[in-house]
């Protein structure tokens, strides 16, 4: 497989002879609210043109319906008869928007080969969760690929930890910002990611949806710190810069 990262959460996958569009936004530089008052957000520009990014998708997986991960450039840009799966709820929005192939994950949905599977995820824990509402990860499954984990915006709690037992993934991707609402944590930091890497000796994890949002309290320097202070091998967790392309084999 083939894995680009191209700004905070949205990455174009390579996959099962298929390419995935996952939660899109293309909102430019600085064109929305901070968070904090630290910045306008999105605080860096995406590393190449949309024309580009869209170019050879083939389905788009939305995990839920925050702007920085489905804003109103995708919903302008992205091609309404572009297959769309999204956690349920969230499938009547994406159709007002005008796309007509959405599906919602319930349960384990075969597309093409491709075996994408929701996971549970919390966007936070405690009375934050009311504000950020639900949100989904999922596994991806394919002959001849590595099994993908995608958490997701959550913090590690008990069903990411089952999960990862679980399934075992060979590749992790985590939302690794450390980002915070009110003060509550409400994706992984530092310390949660190296828990991951710990948990799962055998897969490698790649973070992600850092240095993106003012509501970030976790760089990509911080994070290597920490891995390296935790003794976790730089090969088994990647930090990619935005832009950067990974080939991942199983």
């Amino acid at each position: 497989m083939r894995l680009e990262l191209l700004r905070n959460a949205t990455l174009k996958i390579n996959y099962g002879g298929h390419v995935l569009l996952i939660d899109p936004h293309f909102a430019p530089r600085h064109s929305l609210p901070s968070f904090t008052g630290r910045s306008p957000n999105p605080m860096t520009e995406l590393p190449r043109s949309i024309d580009d990014i869209l170019q050879g998708v083939d389905l788009v997986i939305v995990s839920h319906l925050h702007t920085d991960h489905f804003d109103s450039v995708a919903k302008e840009r992205v091609p309404k008869s572009l297959p769309i799966l999204c956690q349920p709820g969230d499938e009547g929005s994406i159709r007002d928007a005008g796309f007509t192939g959405v599906t919602p994950l319930y349960e384990a949905t075969t597309w093409n080969g491709l075996t994408i599977t929701p996971r549970q995820g919390s966007h936070g824990l405690g009375q934050v969760v009311e504000k950020m509402g639900r949100v989904i990860g999922f596994t991806l499954e394919a002959a001849g690929e590595p099994t993908v984990y995608w958490a997701g915006d959550t913090v590690f709690y008990p069903p990411v930890a089952e999960t990862i037992q679980q399934v075992p993934p060979d590749i992790i991707v985590t939302h690794s910002c450390g980002a915070r609402w009110d003060g509550d944590l409400i994706v992984m930091d530092a310390e949660q990611t190296v828990a991951v890497s710990r948990l799962a000796p055998h897969a490698i994890v790649i973070a992600t949806h850092m240095e993106a949002l003012d509501h970030a309290t976790i760089t990509r320097q911080d994070l290597r710190q920490a891995a390296n202070a935790a003794g976790i091998d730089p090969s088994r967790l990647l930090i990619p810069a935005d832009g950067e392309t990974l080939q991942l084999d199983r």
